[in-house]
């Protein structure tokens, strides 16, 4: 990892942290106001999908600072998603995804949720009769082409459990460049990101801090006492404690806060390490999923009637 860089399998580089542009009440104005705004405190990659209705606004804010020469379109990293409404056909849900962006390619494009739904399924949350059965094959083919076509640069997953990435690559060309998980130090992914690094697949983390702003997230890391000495120790906030944990593990981090200060403290976590007896603490920590994807699990229409048979072995 260099300059606070990561490169990937597919040969390209992606800054570690990451700006999160997914808020329940996603006006346009202020997602572009801390896009701005994180772009002057050096955010480089940002990160969206078509599911938060953010697309618009992270293009509009991008193609701004570039045109006002503050940035060139190969200084930023942009990710967004394929949501599983668009599993049928990801090359046209990706050239959707570039107009509502304004852009003429992604740097990664991710399959959101190992989950298929009927195309007019636009919902965050599916109804029982919106989904699909998964055909990861022709999706992950949908997919390649999207990059064999130049519309992104790379491709890769999220959500998906151990289990899942080696099933997808006992039939994929492409291997997954990235697997975009919740991973904080009270979910800390450990089979995961050992099936990964097999892979050589990127794990990067969202909800770093468990997603305290979230509604369904919690306080949890930021609030443990572990994770507060830690920060006292060390003249740090234990907001940086737990995206260093990350950092230090090998992964990216996706930070969703669109508060200056808050920005700035993450920033910092750079500038933190911690040692042998933080890591050990922090592995002792009792584990618990904030995203358990609930809402993709039913007895009649999802492939996955529990939540075992979302995550695997997993959770």
């Amino acid at each position: 990892m260099r300059n606070n860089q990561v490169r990937l399998n597919c040969g390209i580089t992606m800054p570690v942290i990451g700006l999160g542009t997914y808020s329940s009440q996603n006006d346009r104005e202020t997602t572009e106001l801390a896009i701005h705004m994180a772009l002057k405190l050096g955010y480089r990659h940002f990160d969206t999908a078509k599911i938060y209705g953010s697309e618009p606004a992270v293009g509009n804010a991008l193609r701004k600072a570039i045109l006002d020469k503050t940035i060139e379109r190969e200084d930023v990293f942009v990710t967004s998603k394929l949501w599983g409404s668009d599993h049928h056909d990801p090359v046209s849900a990706l050239k959707q995804t570039l107009q509502n962006l304004g852009m003429e390619y992604l740097d990664m494009y991710l399959v959101h949720w190992p989950v298929k739904l009927k195309p007019w399924a636009c919902d965050p949350v599916p109804k029982e009769e919106d989904f699909e059965k998964l055909d990861l094959e022709s999706t992950w083919a949908g997919m390649e082409k999207c990059m064999e076509m130049g519309l992104c640069r790379c491709i890769g997953v999220s959500n998906f459990s151990s289990k899942k990435i080696e099933r997808l690559l006992d039939f994929a060309s492409v291997t997954p460049a990235v697997n975009q998980v919740e991973m904080h130090p009270m979910w800390r992914q450990s089979k995961l990101r050992e099936t990964c690094a097999d892979h050589k697949i990127h794990v990067s983390a969202y909800s770093p801090l468990g997603a305290p702003g979230n509604a369904w997230g919690s306080t949890a890391v930021v609030d443990s006492p572990i994770i507060k000495s830690i920060a006292l120790k060390h003249k740090a906030t234990p907001a940086q404690v737990a995206l260093q944990w990350g950092i230090s593990k090998g992964s990216s981090v996706i930070v969703k806060s669109f508060n200056k200060d808050r920005m700035k403290e993450n920033m910092g976590s750079f500038d933190l390490k911690l040692d042998d007896q933080d890591f050990l603490e922090i592995d002792n920590l009792e584990q618990s999923k904030t995203m358990r994807g609930d809402f993709l699990v039913n007895q009649t229409t999802s492939p996955y009637k529990t939540l075992h048979d979302l995550w695997d072995e997993d959770i």
